[in-house]
């Protein structure tokens, strides 16, 4: 599997390159590029085997589908009305009618093997080194770390006017003001709900291959072990309203020492100054 889904990584890139020179094929980390093909490249273990399963996938369907074209071709330029002016008055064919049956069942159970392990290996989450608690808003993110003290901060898209001053260097409608910072190769459990509005967002980071609902009065769990350092970008993928696509999510993977630093920088910063715990109790994901 990960033979094919280097093999057809290549073979996309070699096309990117053809459609639009050199620099579409540079792959840039966590963030879509211009005239990309394929998924963005994968940070996390659960993000490589959906882009396994993905590419394995596509050579499945694409053999299919040259197989089912091939046959109407020959049925085409075979039996039509010129080359076969007397039809033949045959109307089944046992074997014929079994084979049709018995391998679609087959190409089917050998998908949903696999793709039930992947699903699973995303909901079973492990034990957690550090907890997140996201929660929807209209329309930004705010961020509180239960496991590192009494914390919380706002996360708003920086416009164009901010931006260049800020992070000219970040992406236009990605860039955030306060970004989620958490330590590299470390297993981090996302606890993600909303707001009383009774607004539905979608905490979503391609790179890391998460998606999950926000949902008002509902605790939804993630997971995501990052395992290279850098910034990595996603955005709310649920219509929350009029905002929608001004929701971006910005997460910057640190070395453990980075780390240790930010969050004695972020609890002098973004000190909560009433004494609510902020932990969340560790109760099974919600079922969506």
């Amino acid at each position: 599997m990960q033979v094919l889904s280097r093999l057809i990584g290549v073979t996309a890139g070699a096309l990117a390159f053809l459609m639009g020179g050199s620099a579409a094929f540079a792959q840039i980390m966590g963030q879509p590029h211009p005239k990309q093909l394929g998924l963005q490249t994968a940070a996390t273990p659960v993000m490589e085997d959906l882009v396994a399963f993905h590419d394995g996938l596509l050579i499945v369907i694409s053999v299919i589908t040259i197989f089912v074209l091939a046959l109407l071709l020959i049925c085409m330029v075979r039996f039509n009305r010129r080359r076969n002016p007397t039809p033949s008055r045959t109307t089944h064919n046992t074997l014929i009618e079994v084979i049709w049956t018995v391998v679609p069942i087959m190409i089917l159970t050998g998908i949903a093997i696999p793709s039930f392990k992947l699903l699973f290996y995303q909901q079973n989450i492990p034990p957690a080194d550090l907890t997140i608690k996201a929660q929807g808003n209209q329309w930004y993110w705010s961020y509180t770390y239960p496991d590192n003290g009494k914390f919380e901060f706002d996360s708003r898209m920086l416009d164009e006017t901010d931006r260049p001053k800020q992070k000219p260097n970040e992406p236009r409608l990605l860039a955030v003001d306060n970004d989620i910072v958490v330590p590299v190769n470390k297993v981090v459990r996302v606890q993600v709900t909303a707001d009383a509005s009774g607004v539905i967002h979608s905490f979503a980071v391609p790179s890391f291959g998460i998606k999950i609902d926000a949902v008002p009065g509902r605790l939804n769990e993630t997971w995501f072990k990052a395992e290279r350092e850098g910034i990595y970008y996603g955005q709310c993928s649920e219509l929350c309203g009029r905002d929608h696509a001004f929701m971006p999510i910005a997460v910057r993977v640190v070395g453990d020492a980075e780390f240790a630093k930010w969050v004695e920088d972020a609890k002098k910063k973004y000190a909560r100054e009433d004494s609510a715990p902020t932990a969340v109790a560790a109760v099974p994901a919600a079922t969506q």
